[in-house]
């Protein structure tokens, strides 16, 4: 198969944005390890824990 520029140009973007996607999942997935607990509301008041 032949490659040209245009070819490995959007094969590299093809990449790159599949890297984005999951450095984006990896962010949110850390966010919420950080911040999913603490936000729980029990009967209008605020966990316990201090964050």
């Amino acid at each position: 198969m032949y490659l040209d520029t245009v070819v490995i140009a959007g094969i590299v973007t093809v990449l790159l944005m599949v890297a984005f996607f999951v450095g984006f999942g990896v962010f949110i997935m850390r966010d919420q390890k950080a911040h999913g607990p603490d936000v729980i509301k029990v009967e209008g008041k605020k966990a316990d824990k201090p964050v």
